[in-house]
């Protein structure tokens, strides 16, 4: 299942069962590491505006669900549990209203730990204490084949979730990155190589992720010694992906100058190199705003369709306002067929 998908099922099946009055189904979200399962499951609740907890399995004990404490006026004969602060019971000030309950990397949690969470999910109690009314219980995980730390999955408990298999899609991906200031360095080379946006493999010491993308590579580069920037573009997403990148920034790093073309968009010249061009078309989307549009406009008309078509619609994912201008509505008409 694609993020966007991903995003609206959350979203749909949480409230279609708060309008029943149901009990929301159990999800578990599987994929390989790095593509944003966790972050897709926490903007659902976002969008939602709906409480969100969220626990890291493999750093939790049996323990850490609670512990057996004596009872008070039990004259040490009887006990019963102390619950962990984060469980949203039934009662709680602020569950009233449901939320989401989100078990990170569960499929690295012991038969143990499985065990509790089978009877949260299906009894909806932890000892006996029950779950608030209205709340999802949400798992994400890698599969084994990925070799990431996955342990069997219990049956018992496999039966009473629905499984997602979640999929990156560089569409979505690009929509994503866009709104969310992902630097255009990385988001047009993700364009020009989109091989290189999800290809892991468990033999690799390292592995080009959305995640390491996005947090070894944006977050870094312009920012850091170019000595440096090299070597931490390596230690994110391995050599052979960094080895493609740099040379993609060094095109992106001598580009014609953008505000140039945007200033006289009809006599700057137009690159033929492919790789040239899918860095323009971050550099000019970046930049495009109402004023300048129209001349943006003109200087694609001049590009190859498709990369025509590509800085525009990037330009128009970064600022929605863009489909409103005059310039726009006139190149869409003559692009139709490239658009729809």
């Amino acid at each position: 299942m694609r993020s966007e998908l991903l995003f609206q099922t959350v979203q749909t099946l949480y409230k279609a069962a708060k309008k029943a009055k149901k009990i929301p189904r159990t999800l578990s979200i599987e994929g390989p590491p790095g593509g944003g399962k966790t972050s897709i499951v926490h903007a659902a609740a976002d969008a939602l505006n709906i409480p969100y907890i969220e626990l890291h399995m493999p750093t939790l004990l049996v323990e850490d669900f609670g512990i057996p404490y004596p009872e008070e006026g039990g004259e040490g004969k009887t006990f019963s549990y102390k619950l962990p602060h984060w469980f949203p019971y039934d009662g709680k000030p602020g569950t009233e209203d449901g939320g989401i309950l989100l078990f990170d990397d569960r499929n690295q949690a012991s038969a143990d730990l499985q065990k509790v969470l089978a009877n949260i999910c299906q009894a909806r109690n932890l000892h006996g204490v029950p779950l608030a009314k209205g709340w999802m219980v949400i798992s994400t995980g890698n599969r084994q084949k990925d070799r990431a730390g996955a342990n069997r999955v219990l049956s018992h408990l496999r039966n009473r979730e629905t499984v997602l298999n979640f999929e990156t899609h560089l569409d979505d991906w690009t929509s994503w990155a866009i709104t969310h200031g992902v630097k255009p360095e990385v988001i047009s080379f993700i364009r020009f190589k989109p091989n290189s946006l999800h290809d892991f493999d468990p033999q690799r010491d390292q592995n080009p992720t959305p995640r390491s993308w996005v947090e070894g590579v944006s977050d870094i580069i312009g920012d850091v010694d170019p000595i440096a920037e090299i070597d931490c573009v390596k230690g994110a997403v391995g050599e052979g992906p960094a080895a493609e990148f740099l040379g993609f920034l060094k095109i992106f790093r001598n580009l014609p100058d953008p505000d140039m073309i945007l200033r006289d968009p009809e006599k700057s010249k137009v690159p033929t190199d492919p790789a040239t061009l899918y860095a323009l078309a971050g550099s000019l989307a970046t930049r495009a705003d109402d004023k300048n549009f129209s001349n943006l406009i003109k200087y694609v008309e001049r590009e190859p369709a498709e990369f025509a078509v590509l800085t525009v619609t990037y330009a128009l994912r970064r600022d929605r306002k863009l489909a409103d201008n005059p310039a726009f509505n006139k190149w869409a008409m003559k692009n139709q067929k490239m658009l729809f």
